[in-house]
């Protein structure tokens, strides 16, 4: 039997076998036949995809790893080289981080067909994105480079050399940006074609597809942050162009200028950046600047006559004031609807005619003096940056403020009625603000190369976060300053949300020295409209001196989008008012707040803003403030940022 049963199951006829049946044994002993050609089709069938994604996913994926590897050594090589200052070494390693970031775009674009993957496929189009808009972003820096280059010498970027003399050197620089800047216009449109192309790459990249963190690191934060820094850059080369075209016009190429500067005491905070407490006349031809009178702001007070009677809010928070005085006329937010006021009243005190103002508070000096070291400033004595114990703020501050503000009576003998004596500086106790500005720009002019760069991320800082303000009566000039965001202008913005605190110190000494505060938005979308609670915390850690530090008096007003209505607040001393001002709705409050002490102010408001393509704000800074710390929170989702100057997002 069992021999019969081995006949049947080997018994395959030669027609069989030519076709390609073979017999094998079956679990049953019964023998089951199975085509051979069958078994390759199914092989193969299985075989196929893996060997298709050999070829198209796992190969490039390593390479594509293997790229993003090298690319991440090149650009710490570059990353080194720029601080190094050395721009040969920066044009050899910008060209090895194009050439392997061009070999990782390859290994990219050869995973494109990922992208009608679901899930899989955005992550590729992400990468795709990031590999373009870099690329984008290196081309962008060769044509910065190839720019820089005539300026290498003066900007310091030759490997740390030292300069020649200071006074050539200066003299050297002033004449040969005048002669050339002209020339750096032209560039600026090839470099905002390459970062325009950068932000329409990286806006195809959705933060929100990727984690919060990824083994510890923030993950979403980062990328929402590296495409802030890349619109803002882009931001930067199309609103630079305008103001370098009007160069010829500011630094007095044409024609000479004189400009007021205006200098505003941000330790005692008011709306357009600080107190107006100096001012100074100064003449610019040629790039070279020539200071003409420097004086007390009182001073010029005095020669206003037929002074206009006191808005209300004066009235209201600085008792016994009943005529506006001209340093008090930055009452509004926005620097241009300030200087229009203040503006006309100047030219009614017969002073010299100018041509634009500028406004600079203290953190301008506070910058530069930290890259330069102290300097000397004849018939005043040193300034430095670094911090004096006895006001536990920078020294400048200390000098500029006890020069100021010594006081005491002033002495007649009664026979003569000569003076016998008088405080010191008691004539014009601003005096000394005029020459350390000049002190510090002949200082930085004939810095050493070295310190150059460091100089003008200091001076562009201070721009970027609105210590130093424009305001010109050329429109077209005036329009080049707003382009920059340079012109302390409150916005318009119909895009979605908005927030502006306007604070106020009246009558709290320098007490903005010491204060701190916080903020807090948190935000509940609608179909018709958004219900915003906005919490404001507000810190003295600092003892009273009877000096520096009082009794701060805060006329505080939040500034949101135009038809927006109060629910509730809290922490005002006064009930909360709401107006409109500027194209927004303001809510106006009041409050005290005493060294050592803590205050918070709450408001929940309704806003007629919808969400329709995700939630967006803008925040705008006020002049003069520190970068203060916010949180914005929405449905869940959470920002936490410090407010260095006017910031836009979207959640």
């Amino acid at each position: 039997m069992d021999k019969l049963k081995k006949i049947k199951t080997d018994v395959i006829t030669p027609e069989a076998q030519d076709a390609g049946f073979h017999s094998f044994p079956s679990e049953d002993g019964k023998g089951a036949t199975i085509h051979k050609k069958t078994l390759g089709i199914v092989g193969g069938a299985l075989l196929a995809p893996l060997v298709f994604l050999g070829i198209f996913a796992v190969l490039p994926g390593l390479g594509a790893y293997n790229s993003a590897k090298t690319l991440m050594v090149s650009a710490k090589e570059l990353q080194d080289a720029t601080q190094s200052q050395d721009l040969d070494k920066m044009t050899s390693s910008l060209s090895k981080v194009k050439s392997d970031l061009q070999a990782l775009d390859g290994n990219m674009n050869r995973l494109g067909w990922i992208k009608v993957v679901p899930y899989f496929g955005s992550y590729i189009a992400d990468a795709q994105s990031a590999s373009r808009g870099g690329l984008a972003g290196i081309e962008a820096g060769e044509i910065i480079i190839k720019t820089a280059e005539p300026y290498s010498d003066i900007l310091g970027l030759n490997g740390g050399e030292q300069a020649l003399d200071g006074t050539q050197t200066a003299e050297d620089r002033i004449n040969f940006i005048v002669e050339t800047v002209e020339s750096i216009v032209p560039q600026l449109d090839s470099i905002s074609a390459k970062t325009g192309k950068m932000v329409e790459e990286f806006d195809k990249i959705d933060p929100n597809r990727y984690p919060e963190y990824f083994q510890g690191k923030p993950v979403r934060k980062t990328i929402r942050e590296g495409k802030e820094m890349i619109n803002s850059m882009h931001e930067l080369v199309t609103g630079g162009k305008p103001v370098l075209e009007k160069a010829p016009y500011l630094l007095g190429i044409d024609n000479e200028r004189t400009y007021l500067l205006l200098f505003q005491n941000d330790k005692e905070l008011r709306p357009t950046g600080g107190f107006m407490t100096a001012y100074a006349i100064v003449k610019v031809k040629n790039g070279k600047f020539e200071q003409v009178a420097s004086n007390d702001i009182y001073n010029l007070d005095n020669k206003l006559k037929n002074k206009a009677p006191a808005p209300e809010a004066i009235k209201k928070y600085l008792p016994l004031v009943n005529t506006w005085n001209m340093r008090d006329m930055n009452l509004s937010p926005d620097f241009k609807v300030s200087m229009d006021t203040f503006k006309e009243s100047y030219d009614k005190t017969k002073s010299p005619q100018v041509d634009g103002i500028v406004a600079l508070d203290t953190a301008l000096a506070v910058e530069i003096l930290r890259v330069m070291g102290g300097i000397g400033v004849p018939g005043f004595g040193n300034f430095y940056a670094e911090d004096n114990p006895r006001c536990n703020c920078p020294g400048v501050i200390y000098e500029l403020e006890s020069y100021a503000d010594v006081a005491g009576p002033i002495v007649w003998d009664d026979i003569s009625g000569k003076i016998v004596y008088k405080p010191p500086h008691s004539d014009n106790r601003k005096a000394i603000l005029g020459p350390l500005m000049n002190s510090i720009l002949a200082n930085a002019m004939g810095q050493p190369k070295e310190k150059i760069p460091g100089l003008f991320q200091a001076g562009f800082n201070s721009l970027l976060e609105k210590h130093v303000l424009f305001y010109f009566g050329e429109s077209d000039v005036q329009k080049a300053m707003e382009s920059f965001n340079l012109a302390g202008r409150i916005k318009d913005y119909p895009e979605g949300d908005y927030l502006h605190i306007n604070d106020t110190n009246f009558a709290g000494a320098k007490s903005n020295l010491y204060v701190q505060q916080e903020v807090a938005l948190s935000v509940e979308p609608g179909k018709d409209g958004n219900t915003n609670t906005l919490t404001i915390k507000y810190k003295n850690p600092q003892k009273a001196d009877g000096w520096l530090n009082g009794v701060y008096r805060d006329w505080v007003r939040v500034y949101v989008p135009k038809g927006s209505t109060i629910i509730d607040s809290t922490g005002s001393e006064v009930a909360v008012t709401t107006s409109e001002d500027l194209g927004k709705t303001v809510f106006e409050g009041f409050f005290t707040l005493r060294p050592e002490g803590v205050e918070e102010l709450k408001f929940k408001y309704k806003t007629p803003v919808t969400s329709k393509d995700g939630y967006k704000i803008l925040v705008q800074k006020q002049s003069g403030t520190n970068a203060n710390p916010y949180t914005v929170s929405v449905n869940g989702q959470k920002e936490d940022f410090n407010l260095k100057t006017d910031k836009e997002f979207r959640f």
